[in-house]
């Protein structure tokens, strides 16, 4: 007999609410609008000590807006914005769905290979990049439908003294800007220069209207664009809101970003749930520079934290984050992996704050639970469902078990997307009578608390970034020296996980030394195998399918 799982719903905190009104607000641009102007003296971002307020940014992504309209860019016309986190990209972000465009997020360290799926995937016609990466673009604009780039370098809104030395550094010390030549480009603060000639003509947005296509994995396979609507982003920006609430005071709150804006999790969390607190957005532009994320504790009194398990294993390690001021944090949420138990006791013994470990998927866009950020939730357990938000526990047949069994988690509730963009048979997989299947094993106590107990998929999460198998294998079986190979995780202290490849070869001449050069020519940073091992051959089933989980379970 199926069990009810809703005991959450007498469990929530108090001042917490079990149900929003989701349709209160139409579009995510009518939300972007209000508080906006509600909040316009406050600041609403920060980066590199530069400030914008609210009403700074208002006007800059109005006139940018204005400025993508008149280049002809149309109301679903796809964008893609492709930066780390600097004050450009939420100026892009409200001005692009202010325009009525359709925005695609786009990881800035993709090579070339992964730009081109997406971007003709999506069918970008538009796109914000940061000069470190235009390179890359070259090399592929032509198999795209790609006819509007607006560059912006990292110092650009910085201010002409501390932006030029910033800009310095990258460009001629660092060296990090690789040549490129790409005809007809406007500069970032030129296209809002240029947005003073025309008005922007705003487009009444629907509910169920996609508005950002975030690209990920899904469950298994390539990357697909998940498809997120206006109903869907407004939900979760109330469901967060709403959970974050009782806790926080509006117009007080100070929030560091060190996540970047591109990954869903940062995007919806910081980039457009606490705009709705009047909250101050401290924008870390390199967060694997931990003394840049440091000075943000001595430049700013930080209330809220949002980051990875790597990420806050990485400052406890640090000698110097010990001494930092943390009288002001009031609240820390880790998501996009699992927050390790020890990490988060000792966050919490070195900060004083509880660190409240949150769960989602981009397909959920994203935040599905999450546990209360004030200490009253519990340790190795990803919380309760937030508001308006049912989350339970199947079989292998997808009927409810009992709490306390284990099965795949699946979510239901208005932040669940529309579906893949066109994949309907992916889509058709993971989304069966409102309820989405999330491939994570988990179970789910009496009093409603929910824990991840294991992957179902062969996914691989390296510092809360989806890695899958299928791209690797696929990537390095294109190697003329590889007749076979398989893709596994295995643990590191670092990064929760790295990539282990397994390889037969076809040539004996080919080197552990010409695979990793390969793989880094064709994959990003976080997806190059860390490890690699050479076999005679791969254990299979009888039907020739690569055994991965033999594989794994050696290591």
């Amino acid at each position: 007999m199926p069990v009810a799982q809703k005991p959450w719903l007498a469990n929530y905190p108090s001042g917490i609410p079990a149900n929003i009104d989701v349709d209160q607000f139409s579009s995510l641009v009518d939300i972007i609008d209000e508080n906006l102007k509600k909040y316009a003296n406050l600041v609403a971002f920060s980066n590199f000590g530069k400030e914008l307020k609210y009403k700074e940014i208002d006007k800059l992504s109005e006139l940018f807006g204005a400025y993508l309209q008149s280049r002809g860019l149309e109301p679903g016309d796809r964008i893609a914005l492709m930066m780390p986190n600097l004050l450009q990209y939420p100026i892009a972000l409200f001005g692009a769905l202010r325009a009525g465009l359709v925005v695609v997020n786009t990881n800035p360290l993709y090579t070339a290979r992964e730009m081109k799926h997406q971007f003709t995937d999506a069918g970008v016609k538009a796109v914000v990049i940061a000069e470190n990466f235009a390179s890359n673009l070259e090399k592929i604009m032509d198999d795209t439908k790609i006819n509007t780039v607006i560059l912006t370098s990292v110092g650009e809104m910085l201010g002409t003294i501390k932006g030029g030395m910033v800009n310095l550094v990258i460009r001629k010390v660092k060296r990090g800007v690789p040549k490129f030549n790409i005809p007809n480009t406007v500069g970032f603060k030129e296209a809002i220069s240029q947005g003073k000639k025309f008005t922007l003509k705003r487009k009444q947005g629907q509910a169920n209207d996609t508005i950002l296509l975030q690209y990920t994995g899904g469950t298994t396979g390539v990357a697909k664009g998940a498809m997120l609507t206006n109903r869907n982003l407004v939900a979760n920006m109330l469901q967060i809101y709403n959970i974050m609430l009782p806790f926080l005071e509006k117009e007080k709150e100070t929030v560091l970003s060190p996540l970047p804006m591109y990954h869903i999790f940062s995007f919806t969390v910081n980039c457009l749930a606490m705009m709705m607190m009047g909250a101050k957005n401290v924008l870390v532009t390199n967060p694997r520079d931990l003394k840049s994320v440091m000075k943000e504790f001595q430049r700013y009194d930080i209330s809220i934290m949002s980051g990875v398990n790597t990420l806050f294993n990485a400052l406890l390690n640090h000698p110097d984050f010990a001494g930092l001021n943390f009288s002001h944090l009031k609240g820390c949420v880790g998501g996009g992996m699992a927050v390790q138990k020890p990490v988060a006791e000792r966050w919490e013994k070195v900060t004083g704050c509880f660190l409240a470990e949150g769960y989602g998927m981009t397909e959920s866009s994203p935040v599905a639970s999450c546990n209360p950020i004030n200490g009253a939730g519990r340790l190795g357990t990803i919380g309760m469902p937030v508001p308006s938000t049912e989350m339970r526990i199947v079989n292998d047949n997808g009927d409810p078990i009992p709490a306390g069994e284990v099965g795949e988690i699946q979510i239901k509730g208005p932040q669940v997307m529309k579906g893949y963009y066109h994949r309907p048979e992916a889509t058709a997989k993971v989304l069966k009578d409102g309820w989405l299947s999330t491939g994570d094993i988990g179970s789910m106590s009496e009093d409603g608390f929910f824990q991840i107990v294991d992957r179902k998929k062969d996914m691989i999460l390296v510092s809360g970034f989806n890695v899958y198998p299928n791209e690797i294998e696929e990537v390095i079986a294109a190697h003329p020296k590889v007749l076979e190979v398989a893709a596994v995780g295995i643990p590191d202290e670092k990064s929760g996980e790295v990539v282990k490849i397994f390889v037969v070869k076809s040539d004996k001449s080919l080197s552990e030394k010409e695979v990793k050069a390969y793989c880094k020519e064709n994959l990003t940073g976080y997806k190059v195998p860390k490890a690699i091992e050479f076999r005679d051959d791969l254990p299979k089933t009888n039907v020739g399918k690569i055994l991965r989980r033999e594989l794994r379970e050696e290591n």
